[in-house]
């Protein structure tokens, strides 16, 4: 019975949970809190009352933006309507519609909700019974997402996520589909207790979806370039906490360092591995992502407030809030460290089951450093918005062996209205989804794996941003 109850559970809706509002075809992301004011396509709500409400209920927004489900009215009213056999003789003068707009503003002032409006307006309408029934649909649907003050609560899904993305900030994605990230999830054999490298820069999207496929059950390397991972879209689908207990981080500027044997993670200062830290920061500052430009800024401003204010203060309260801060850094410094290690110790191995790249740089020295950590008979994938640097990549594994099962690929997706008697394309479609690259890892002879030979040679190019960027 406690089984039954935990099964259920899941399936609704509690507070603190991260969920995806839909209106419509916009998506947005958001997270349940009570009594915060939520703004939606310039609708402004609670959440309180969807709590304990099952996932995929679709709610109406009553009076004081508060929410409550949506009841199955019954929709037979205007389908009963006669309806004409052609619209040839109907005539757009505008003058059709005997509500102006102050009666329909009076009407919402009364409290009516939008499907009473949209009947209304229905029994208003001199050209309504004229009209096909096809057309009939097609106006009551328009004045539904006009009128209808309604919003749908979704689980976060990577398919759901990656349309809200792709419909709202493309650019944030690489402009990534979902139906390619689907293929990759697949062409990367992506599967629990199995141990994934990913190099994302599509806003932790492509992370959240390996880490969604693998269920909590196995390890997740996440190589990033900058100051810092950025999760935002993985920090979306909301995962339990034992999720990013299997998650770890690598900073893609040691990449070359481990591969040579001369990383020291010992040190307490966690670019001790980095011969001019200086420089490094110099070169990679500007090609941070944007959100990292401005945690960096705020935390900038930050300081210079704090500082603003001590300086009013005591000395005393001054020395022990500078302590207080050096210690707090030393903490960060020491868990930096800790995690930089313990990434370090799962990436020595070389064993890797997997490894997924989805970036704005340039993939080909990114790929080339990161094969090494994968075990023969194992498969990769990368992802560009663009074909130019996946050709070169090919040409580049083609020359120095140790892949197989090279292949270029690029897929057309285009979606259908299915209706009766009515199925045909849909009018608009993305222009593409992108191009993959997938491929096998084998050893190169029939003793050492690729990686043993690539150790012995002479140390690599030292793999920054700037080697990266397309």
């Amino acid at each position: 019975m406690a089984d039954s109850d935990d099964d259920d559970c899941q399936y609704r809706i509690k507070e603190g949970d991260y969920v995806v509002l839909k209106r419509g075809e916009i998506f947005k992301a958001a997270q349940i809190q009570l009594k915060k004011k939520m703004v939606f396509e310039k609708q402004w709500f609670f959440l309180d009352n969807a709590v304990g409400q099952l996932y995929s209920t679709t709610f109406e927004i009553v009076s004081g933006g508060m929410l409550q489900p949506k009841k199955l009215k019954d929709a037979e009213k205007c389908s009963e309507t006669k309806a004409g056999t052609d619209n040839r003789n109907i005539v757009d003068d505008g003058k059709s519609q005997k509500l102006t707009r102050d009666d329909i503003e009076m009407l919402k002032e009364q409290g009516l909700q939008g499907q009473e409006i949209i009947e209304r307006l229905i029994e208003n309408s001199t050209t309504f019974t004229n009209k096909t029934e096809y057309a009939q649909d097609k106006y009551i649907k328009k004045k539904k997402k006009k009128y209808e003050n309604s919003v749908m609560i979704l689980k976060p899904t990577c398919r759901i996520l990656a349309m809200m993305y792709l419909g709202r900030e493309p650019g944030k994605i690489c402009h990534l589909r979902y139906d390619t990230l689907a293929q990759m999830l697949t062409l990367a054999n992506v599967h629990a207790r199995s141990k994934v490298l990913v190099f994302d820069t599509c806003a932790g999207l492509v992370l959240g979806a390996v880490m969604e496929r693998m269920g909590g059950h196995g390890f997740v390397i996440q190589m990033y370039p900058g100051g810092g991972p950025v999760r935002a879209g993985m920090e979306s689908f909301g995962f339990p906490a034992h999720f990013h207990d299997t998650l770890y981080e690598f900073p893609i500027c040691h990449v070359n360092a481990l591969l040579a044997g001369t990383l020291d993670t010992s040190k307490k200062d966690s670019d001790a591995a980095d011969p001019k830290p200086s420089n490094r920061n110099e070169e990679e500052e500007p090609m941070q992502p944007e959100a990292e430009q401005q945690d960096t800024a705020e935390e900038r401003r930050s300081e210079t407030t704090s500082t603003d204010k001590d300086s009013t203060q005591d000395p005393k309260k001054e020395e022990k809030h500078k302590d207080a801060k050096a210690e707090e850094k030393k903490m960060k410094l020491e868990e930096k460290r800790r995690k930089l290690a313990a990434a370090a110790a799962l990436l020595e191995g070389r064993n890797a089951d997997g490894l997924v790249i989805a970036s704005r740089f340039h993939p080909c020295p990114v790929l080339i450093g990161l094969l090494g950590f994968l075990s023969p008979s194992r498969p990769f994938v990368v992802y560009s918005q663009y074909k130019e640097p996946l050709i070169e990549c090919y040409t580049k594994l083609k020359e120095r062996g140790g892949a197989v099962n090279l292949r270029l690929t690029d897929t057309w997706l285009r979606h259908y209205q299915v209706l009766p008697n009515r199925t045909h394309p849909m009018l608009t479609m993305t222009g593409g989804g992108g191009y993959l690259l997938s491929g096998t890892t084998v050893f190169t002879d029939g003793s050492k794996p690729a990686a043993s030979q690539r150790a012995e040679e002479p140390a690599p190019k030292r793999l920054k941003l700037t080697d990266c960027e397309g």
